[in-house]
């Protein structure tokens, strides 16, 4: 994957909806992990997959010792540090648990935040967790931020009830924490919605650094007025090419190759072999495609490559 995130697993419900059983993950070289992992279930409130589930929000574990954590042996040897679960509902169905598995690296920096509101009681979102790493000074400028609908990063997903990418950070008048990104060397952000409990608004951003990036391009496609196929909204890339005019002619077939069968099926998915992903040669090797769904329907796909 990439220097901040070194893997990423998907985990979802068993046919009598009892357990989590693992789908698909991408482990890169940390073979010995993926062993661990490949054979494993969660029942409801298991582990960090399981807690997700239980949660019905995402969870941020920051240390692996003496926690439920069920696999940090093994997390230690490959040098993971940290998990983010991130549950997928349709509904009150859920369809996925995804785990991010962030290296425990000193000198790995980005940041994975969870933003929340109580709408009966609150206006404003406040990080309710993140997984800083070694951005001490950035997590407490974070702690002590927040925002109203509109405002800011999460702010403008809640806004928008869609992903939000925004690059160049530290220039950016829409990221209220320009000065702390630059000071902190973060360049990039997406901003992701989670519809589930009406009352309760979450929102999780992930923010990159140039050198260790938690995605090497990002991409949000959403359907047309027939559903029938996807086009190329708004991305990223690290390599500074200009994806809206590279995509202006494309779009993808509800149902086919990766990015497609997410959208038709709302179950996330990760691909290893991108040999549909033509024409950019940047040299992506892999991808982890994520369904945006509210009152049941899909509403966009974002695609994080590494």
């Amino acid at each position: 994957m990439t220097a901040f995130i070194k893997a990423i697993e998907i985990w979802v419900p068993s046919k009598d909806q009892m357990r989590l059983e693992f789908c698909n993950g991408h482990y890169g070289e940390l073979k010995t992990f993926q062993e661990a992992s490949v054979t494993k279930t969660f029942d409801f409130n298991q582990g960090l997959p399981g807690k997700a589930w239980a949660a019905g929000h995402p969870i941020v574990l920051n240390e692996f010792e003496d926690s439920y954590f069920e696999r940090t042996e093994a997390a230690r040897i490959v040098g993971i540090g940290a998990g983010i679960a991130m549950p997928v509902f349709s509904g009150d169905f859920l369809k996925a648990i995804i785990v991010f598995l962030c290296s425990d690296d000193e000198d790995s920096l980005g940041a994975i935040e969870i933003w929340h509101c109580d709408t009966a009681s609150e206006h404003d979102l406040s990080l309710m967790d993140g997984h800083f790493g070694t951005l001490e000074h950035f997590e407490f400028q974070s702690l002590h931020t927040s925002f109203r609908k509109g405002t800011g990063l999460p702010g403008l997903v809640w806004e928008s009830g869609m992903p939000i990418v925004l690059d160049d950070l530290g220039l950016s008048h829409r990221f209220l924490r320009s000065q702390d990104a630059i000071e902190a060397g973060i360049t990039a952000g997406l901003g992701m919605p989670l519809f589930h409990d009406k009352q309760h608004v979450y929102i999780m951003t992930f923010l990159s650094a140039q050198g260790t990036p938690i995605s090497r391009q990002i991409e949000v496609w959403i359907p047309d007025a027939s559903r029938k196929k996807l086009t190329f909204q708004s991305g990223f890339s690290e390599a500074e090419i200009n994806l809206t005019e590279h995509y202006k002619d494309t779009y993808i077939k509800v149902g086919e190759d990766t990015i497609g069968r997410v959208f038709l099926t709302g179950v996330p998915s990760i691909c290893d072999d991108l040999k549909d992903k033509s024409g950019l040669d940047i040299s992506l090797t892999s991808l982890v495609a994520i369904p945006v769904i509210e009152d049941g329907k899909c509403k966009c796909v974002v695609a994080m490559y590494s």
